[in-house]
């Protein structure tokens, strides 16, 4: 179609070529030398080679192409593009632009000779007008006018580089775009009730959205609505954007890629671009909805003070684990990792823990698929977790200690009850997408899907070990909250660090733990003075902040009725931590000496597990200690060694020693 329109042009050329040759001026001009000679032009117009051949249709025009209606172009504008565009295709045109513009330098069409080809008088307006930035030519950066500083007429025009490469069929996006902006699939695959909303919208001419959907990012079903339409989706992450060197030149790429696509803008988060710095990126992109749609999505509320024209606001529940389990495996099967040994439903049970939006959840695929590629084996749910854990950024890191869990259930000594209410606070945190999520088990009051968990017990009786080995079982990192970064003098600066780190916490696959919590979480009191009302703002704070929160929290306390009993009862498990009996205190000492530390024949953990009443941290302090005389004497570590790291201990504890309690190993 290109070649027939093409020769339309020429056509045109060859026109008005004829009309200057009969105003030629004569050969001997001594400044000939500067332009062509009409000889010259009829050489160039005889070149049985490069000239395309003659139009021999007399009936209508071709067809515009496809892209001229959605676009809002005129036949006008297409004439202008194509004359524009010539030089590109075929470098006769340059010399002939040339003559005709009278100056051999000049080798674009002006504005002038563009209309002239096209017929319209220069003194037109509506001619004139097709060349501003507010008309579709240059609005949807199909044509560039150059050397602003010269007369209308006088201005050369040209077609940039990618709108001729498409034209020319070249698939590929625009290079401006890279890092930026992918072509979507064209597939309804995210169609949800709010997928089908917004495809209502288009259909009945909106062109400006904004889905909301919490906890995730919207992309998939704006991208299902634009392709219920029958439009293709460019998908945009508006961090890069952000981030972008010529930010407004790739937004200007952007409306022309979905113009010349007959797609729509997909493009999120749009909280990336809430800054007011940001704000003229934010006009910018929405005006191209007077062209293009525009689906922006996000995990906030649209703000009002947000520049541009207000959108419709569509808000659209998560992707369900399922919907999740197909765009990971997608994502491993793209990079060419096979994914067999990992079905829909074992993805999807082990995703279950995970809040992932899809940009996120690809890239934790993709690195899990490079994890099992160093392993040299088969992609496995290990591979999955590991993938999802470097996703997490460094933001909580700064607020809190993260500790990769390295302790499983073998290396937990409870009693059964206190094993059955962890294991319930795994599978709470597991299924809670389904349960909280698709069942609605916990509807209305802006509540989060978060899951809390209280740990009560003596210290040293492995409150912190158990949150870890939660955290590894769901396959999270443990981040502990660092009293000394959150709690301040100043009035208002406490609320402001937890809300800090609340916020950081929504954004990372991690369990949460508030060690020794009674000190935030404490009592509100009567109200008797300033200090007195400061905490109770705190208290109350925090029973707003935990009552929103989605992720998985655990608070420990050695103290627990000193906590508030509004905290107590948005906890989903509390578990008491006992101090452990004889049984469990000779399983703790097998466990704390371990299999490497070599041992004397004389060490009898019966014996201390039944003479001394320590928990499970001071059972641990004390095969420290041990371990450490034994490697000063070079030897295994013998009873006497145990013993005096019992003493120790017991002095440090500021307990009373009975010499007694010591029997046969009392030292001398």
């Amino acid at each position: 179609m290109i070649a027939a329109l093409l020769a339309g042009v020429e056509r045109r050329v060859r026109r008005a070529v004829a009309a200057r040759r009969a105003a030629d001026p004569g050969p001997d001009d001594p400044h000939r030398g500067l332009y062509l000679t009409p000889e010259m032009v009829e050489a160039v117009l005889d070149d049985p080679v490069r000239i395309p051949g003659p139009d021999t249709t007399d009936g209508d025009p071709p067809p515009l192409p496809a892209f001229a209606g959605p676009l809002g172009l005129t036949a006008l504008d297409v004439e202008i593009l194509l004359i524009a565009l010539a030089p590109d295709l075929d470098a006769r045109f340059e010399r002939l632009y040339g003559y005709l513009n009278d100056d051999v330098t000049r080798r674009r069409p002006t504005i002038g000779l563009a209309l002239e080809l096209c017929g319209v008088p220069p003194f037109a307006a509506a001619g004139r007008a097709r060349f501003t930035a507010t008309e579709p030519l240059c609005a949807n950066g199909l044509l560039v006018v150059q050397e602003p500083e010269r007369p209308l007429l006088t201005r050369t025009v040209r077609v940039p580089d990618r709108v001729t490469a498409y034209l020319l069929g070249d698939p590929a996006p625009d290079p401006l775009l890279r890092g930026v902006a992918t072509i979507g699939t064209g597939t309804a695959a995210g169609r949800t009730e709010g997928a089908d909303r917004v495809a209502r919208a288009l259909r009945a001419g909106v062109r400006l959205c904004y889905l909301r959907q919490p906890g995730g990012s919207g992309a998939e079903p704006a991208e299902a609505a634009l392709a219920e339409t029958g439009h293709g989706a460019v998908l945009v992450d508006l961090v890069a954007l952000a981030e972008a060197d010529e930010p407004l030149a790739v937004v200007s790429a952007l409306g022309r890629e979905a113009g010349l696509r007959g797609a729509g803008l997909v493009a999120g988060p749009a909280e990336a671009l809430a800054d007011p710095r940001r704000h003229g990126l934010l006009r910018t992109l929405t005006g191209h909805a007077a062209r293009v749609p525009v689906l922006l999505h996000g995990d906030r509320p649209w703000h009002p003070d947000w520049p541009g024209a207000t959108p419709l606001r569509v808000t659209t529940a998560p992707a369900v684990l399922t919907d999740r389990a197909r765009i990971w495996r997608e994502a491993v099967r793209d990079t060419g990792f096979p994914v067999s040994e990992l079905d829909t439903a074992a993805v999807t049970a082990a995703l279950g823990p995970y809040t992932l939006n899809p940009a996120r959840l690809a890239e934790s695929a993709r690195a899990a698929a490079g994890f099992a590629l160093l392993d040299g084996g088969t992609l496995t749910a290990a591979h999955l977790r590991d993938g999802v854990r470097a996703q997490n950024g460094a933001g909580l890191a700064r607020l809190a200690r993260r500790v990769e869990p390295a302790v499983g259930w073998p290396d937990l000594v409870l009693p059964g009850e206190q094993l059955d209410q962890l294991r319930e606070l795994v599978l709470r945190a597991r299924h809670r997408e389904r349960v909280l999520g698709a069942w609605r088990m916990r509807p209305g009051g802006g509540r989060g899907t978060g899951v809390l968990a209280l740990f009560a017990g003596e210290s040293g009786t492995g409150k912190t070990m158990s949150a870890e080995v939660v955290a590894a079982e769901l396959g999270l990192d443990l981040y502990v909250v660092d009293l000394a970064t959150v709690v301040d003098k100043y009035v208002g600066e406490t609320e402001k660090n937890l809300d800090r780190i609340f916020t950081e916490a929504a954004g990372v696959n991690g369990l949460l733990l508030f060690d020794e919590a009674d000190a935030l979480f404490g009592k509100r009191t009567e109200v008797k003075d300033s200090h007195d009302r400061n905490a109770n703002l705190e208290s109350a704070f925090l029973l707003q902040r935990m009552e929103s929160f989605d992720g998985v929290a655990v608070l420990t306390t050695n103290l627990r009725a000193n906590l508030d009993d509004a905290f107590t009862r948005r906890l989903d498990v509390v578990v008491d931590f006992p101090v452990p009996g004889a049984d469990e205190r000779l399983a703790l000492w097998d466990r704390c000496l371990g299999p490497g530390l070599p041992r004397a024949s004389d060490v009898d953990l019966a014996f201390l597990a039944k003479s001394f009443e320590l928990a499970g941290g001071s059972i641990r302090a004390c095969a420290v200690t041990a371990a450490y005389l034994a490697a000063e004497a070079d030897r295994p570590a013998s009873m006497a060694d145990l013993v005096a790291a019992v003493r120790r201990e017991y002095r440090k504890l500021g307990r009373l020693l009975l010499d007694s309690e010591f029997g046969e190993w009392l030292e001398e």
